[in-house]
This record gives structure tokens, sequence and C-alpha cells, in this order.
């Protein structure tokens, strides 16, 4: 009977015209139409609590109450559990499954924070039950994970807010920064260089029980079945120490299984800057050319060959052939940030400072008092949840929408898949496909375990 009520939703979802329906289909009853009026106060639940997850969560007390949080990992759960209680002076609900929380009808929308091969199917489930979603960045684990988020985003009208909140926050220093480049100060814009940090390689990592406070298969979820790896050095400092070598917590980031390495984590951040100061939000490259790089790992047919040890890339140089012959260099070399370069000068801007001459100039040259509320599209909100919850009352994409981030993220991804097969990758922006490649056009998506599917 489950089977046929789930084959019945998703025939219908496909079959009906528009957004509307689909929302009217999925809100939750006690509220109209998927809206937050403008002088409640929303229901959040986060999903995925360590680092990010208390991040946003605590970021997030101003505006919304939290009434459940939800982590595979006992540990982290009790200990955020704590301190959400703390922060908002209630105890918010538990769970080890994120399902709990998605059952709720008084749940107004969901944080997502979990390692990034979970995200699309948290995610994808949370729309279709009626809930808006904050999401961490890079969003998917793959190209076809950020067009199945579109279809679900449109099909539902849910509220969809990526994590890339160098859009809203840091001083609005990447506003200003893209306020330069459209006020033409630096002329025609040839090159813009992204820095974003080497990633460290590992020795080999043995097998080892898991602790007994994380239910690894379920952290693993629709990633390949592996044991749990670890050295047994701590590293002090979070939580009681975590793992300093491991195949989960801090270090899956550093494994192409649950995410991109340095590609798309800071890629995130910082070619999405790049890619919006060059209105490059609705295209993409034509071309993807490995220039220099080291995999930690040998590789076979764009696969590691071994399993022990960390497998992203730990250095790189790619060149990105974008649209109107710019240049964008992705990098693990020199200072993490963007200097973008044109025909009439050059300047860097990252999290801590904005310099060059063109920036200098601005003493005698000042720009438009609203050339920063222009780039973003009006006044700039109080920080990136801010901007969320603005957008679940107006019922309209915040800032860092799926689309202009999936197109920079594809960037990211290809830059990955040239990597692991080491030969450049021909683009197709508008068919969203690697040209004469079908090896290459085959890491467009992953096969997905048995038992952890996305339920459409």
């Amino acid at each position: 009977m489950q089977t046929t009520q789930q084959t019945s939703r998703r025939q219908f979802l496909q079959s009906i015209a528009g957004a509307g329906a689909a929302a009217i289909l999925l809100r939750p009853a006690h509220r109209a139409l998927g809206s937050v009026a403008a002088n409640d106060r929303p229901v959040f639940a986060t999903i995925g609590l360590r680092n990010q997850g208390w991040t946003i969560t605590s970021k997030s007390f101003k505006f919304a109450d939290f009434a459940a949080l939800a982590d595979v990992d006992s540990k982290v759960l009790d200990e955020n559990v704590a301190k959400v209680e703390k922060g908002q002076g209630k105890k918010p609900d538990a769970y080890k499954d994120y399902r709990r929380i998605l059952e709720r009808k008084d749940i107004d929308a969901v944080m997502i924070a979990t390692p990034d091969h979970w995200h699309t199917k948290i995610a994808v489930e949370a729309m279709l039950a009626g809930k808006d979603v904050y999401c961490e960045k890079p969003l998917t684990l793959t190209i076809n994970e950020g067009k199945l988020i579109e279809k679900v985003v449109k099909e539902t009208g849910r509220v969809f807010q990526v994590g890339t909140m160098q859009r809203t926050e840091i001083d609005l220093r990447f506003l200003k920064a893209i306020a330069l480049i459209r006020a033409g100060r630096i002329g025609t814009v040839k090159k813009v260089t992204c820095g974003i940090d080497r990633m460290e390689a590992s020795p080999v990592i043995p097998e080892i029980a898991a602790p007994e406070s994380i239910d690894w298969d379920f952290w693993l979820g629709p990633a390949p079945k592996v044991p749990y790896r670890a050295l047994p050095e701590l590293r002090q400092g979070y939580g009681g120490g975590v793992p300093l070598y491991s195949n989960c917590h801090y270090s899956f980031r550093n494994w192409h299984e649950y995410s991109g390495g340095k590609l798309t984590d800071w890629g995130a951040h910082h070619v999405d800057i790049a890619c919006w100061a060059l209105g490059a939000t609705e295209t993409g490259p034509s071309k993807i050319t490995p220039i220099q790089f080291m995999l930690p790992v040998e590789y076979k047919d764009g696969h590691p060959t071994v399993s022990d040890r960390y497998n992203a890339a730990t250095q790189f140089t790619i060149r990105v052939d974008m649209p109107n012959n710019v240049e964008l260099v992705i990098t693990s070399e020199g200072d993490n940030g963007i200097l973008f370069e044109g025909t009439e000068g050059r300047f860097f801007v990252n999290r801590g400072k904005l310099t060059g001459k063109p920036v200098e100039d601005l003493k005698d040259k000042p720009l438009p008092e609203d050339a920063v509320e222009k780039v973003y599209g009006g006044k700039v909100s109080e920080n990136h949840t801010a901007n969320f919850i603005e957008g679940m009352k107006a019922r309209k994409q915040p800032i860092s929408d799926v689309w202009s981030h999936n197109r920079m993220l594809e960037i990211c991804h290809l830059s990955n898949i040239a990597m692991r097969l080491n030969r450049e990758v021909k683009w197709d922006p508008v068919q969203r496909e690697i040209v004469g490649d079908a090896q290459a056009n085959s890491f467009l998506g992953r096969e997905t375990r048995k038992g952890f599917e996305i339920n459409l």
C-alpha cells in the first residue's frame, strides 16, 4: 500500500502544470498555502548538528523557534539539545532519524547541515513534506542532484536558501566587490582567480569499530557501505576531540564518496561570488582544463584504487573558459580569496579584506549610495537566515537560490571530474552535459545505496 501511495503522488506531481497545485497538495495542515504571517515566528528544525549545524542554528534564535533537532550521533545530538535549550529557553525534541521531523505538521522549515552526500535526499523529501529548506553548501554531491532539486523546488513552490552566506554577511565585503565590477572600476573583466586552499593528505587509516554514539550505517546512508576508519589520535577542542584522520565527521570533505574536497567546499563560496560578479548565474563554462593537480591516491577510470586514505585532490590549478572570453582560475596556491583583473585595474577580496587601487580610489570617487543594494536586489538582510525568512513570508526565493548555486557548483563538480579523469572536459551550458565524452558524463550522477533512495 505504501508503494502505491508513493507512486500516485509521483505521477500526480509529474502531471501538474505549475508549482501552485503542488504547494496546495503538500502544505502543512496548520498553514495557509505554505505562508508564514509577517508577525509570526516560524518553527524550525535542524538536521545535522556537528559544527556548521550549530552555527546556523545559533544565528537563527533571533528569528525562529527550534522545535526539533536530528543527528545520527547521539552524543552530538544531546550536546546540541542542551545548547539550543540554553539559547532559546525551551528544549527541542531530539531524533536520530530525520524522517520523524518531516512527519511533523508544526515545523515550517528545516535547516540541513549534514555531510554533503545526504543533502539532496533530505532536501527533496523535506520539500515534498511541505517544508521550506535552508541547506548548507555545497548543495549537492553531483550535477544531476542539482537538477532534481531544481525540479522539486519548481513543482512544490517551496522556498529554498543555500548557505552561501558570503552573499549576505562578511561586512558586505563581497557585495562591495561586485559593485566595483558593475561600476566599471576595473574596466572589462578578463580574468578571475579563486584561491581556495589546499587539502591535506592522510596516511593509511585502519578499520576500527565506530564509536558507540554513531549509527555508522545511517551516517553512510546513500553512500557505499564501507567500514569505519580512524586513527586513535584525537584533535582536541571539538566537543571532546574527533578522529584526526577518519572517514566521517570533520574529515568527510576529504573523500569523494561524501563530498568534493576543497573544490566544492571553499569553491562553493568563492566561485559563487565570481560567477555573480561576471553575470554568469544563468549560464556556465565551455571548457574546464586541469593545468596541474595532485591526487593523494592512484585513480583508474576516474575511481580511486584504494579506500584506506583520503582521495580528494590536495593541490590543483584549474582553468575554466567562461562566457565573454573571461578566464576563471581555481587554485590551491596563494591567498584564500578572489582576485579580479580587468583592462583598467585589479583588486582582491576575501573575508578579511578588500584591497587594491580601485578600492583606494573610492576615497575620492565613492560608489553611489545604493550600489550595494542594487547588487543585492534591495535592502540587504540582517543575515542569511533573516533573508531566508523574508523569502518564506513573501513566498519568493531568497538571495542564494538553487538555480544560480547549481550553475556555479557545476564548475566545481566538473573540475573534480576533469582531475579524476586527467583530461579537459567540454561543457554544454544549455543542455548541461559534457560534450563528446560518455565516460565523463557518467560522473554527472552517482548510484544510491539500496535502501536509501530518494522517496519521490
